[in-house]
């Protein structure tokens, strides 16, 4: 396994757990316990966790993982909630993007969907992520607008005034939204209030909203809502997706494609 892969896996078993011991890394990664040590050392540098006594624990009471540390966590799952929203654009709309795994997965679908191969444009895609933008420039037949702003390393979006400006002055058929966590009574939300400001704009300027979460990320809070439930058309998920939960977002006038 090499050292990026480590590290990656590292930080997504210390955010599911919020705190890791040297052995029991070690040994989940099949490592020696030096290297481990030495990982957590170099990590802890970059501030992206806090070491301990034979172990570390996560920097900060509100954690949120950079985008690029979030790998194959649940990736099949992604990959299929992504094709199936890709599913629901139509050639020639004009689509909005949220940053995040989910949504990046969503413009890769996108991007191979042979019924998008040609156009003037084939589709208009507007978004706030500056990897998605950079993934998608290279598609001559998808027209790319970047929102502006100032970028949160974090998530590579762009939030602020810029952003709120460029939003301001156009609309979407479609936005589709990637959130951190969403709840029946309390909406979808990200863990960074700017995020959320933005992303609330994008929903706002389209003509429907399609949220595209995996199952872990539903009956979930977090800090800065985005909208609230009932702004949301349509939500696609995994098949994991707890049936009573899902049976309240249909209640509540959500649209559910499990995949």
């Amino acid at each position: 396994m090499s050292r990026d892969a480590r590290w990656k896996a590292l930080l997504e078993l210390l955010v599911e757990r919020g705190r890791l011991e040297v052995e029991q890394a070690a040994g989940e990664l099949d490592v020696s316990a030096a290297t481990i040590r030495r990982d957590f050392d170099q990590l802890a540098e970059q501030q992206m966790l806090v070491r301990t006594r034979g172990g570390a624990i996560v920097h900060g009471v509100s954690y949120e993982l950079p985008l690029r540390y979030k790998t194959a966590r649940r990736a099949s799952e992604k990959q299929r909630i992504a094709k199936a929203v890709a599913g629901l654009v139509a050639p020639g709309e004009a689509v909005g993007l949220t940053g995040g795994t989910t949504t990046t997965e969503v413009a890769r679908a996108l991007a191979v969907r042979p019924d998008l191969a040609a156009g003037s444009p084939a589709l208009t895609v507007v978004t706030n992520a500056l990897n998605i933008a950079n993934e998608l420039a290279v598609r001559p037949q998808f027209k790319i607008v970047a929102t502006g702003g100032v970028a949160r390393p974090q998530s590579y979006e762009l939030v602020g005034p810029l952003a709120n400006g460029v939003l301001g002055q156009i609309t979407m058929d479609v936005a589709v939204l990637g959130v951190v966590a969403f709840d029946v009574v309390h909406g979808t939300a990200a863990h960074d209030e700017a995020e959320a400001a933005v992303n609330r704009l994008l929903c706002e300027r389209a003509g429907r909203v399609i949220v595209a979460a995996d199952s872990s990320k539903l009956g979930k809070r977090a800090f800065a809502r985005i909208c609230p439930t009932d702004a949301v058309d349509t939500l696609v998920t995994d098949t994991s997706a707890d049936q009573e939960t899902v049976r309240g977002f249909e209640e509540a006038g959500v649209r559910v494609l499990t995949v």
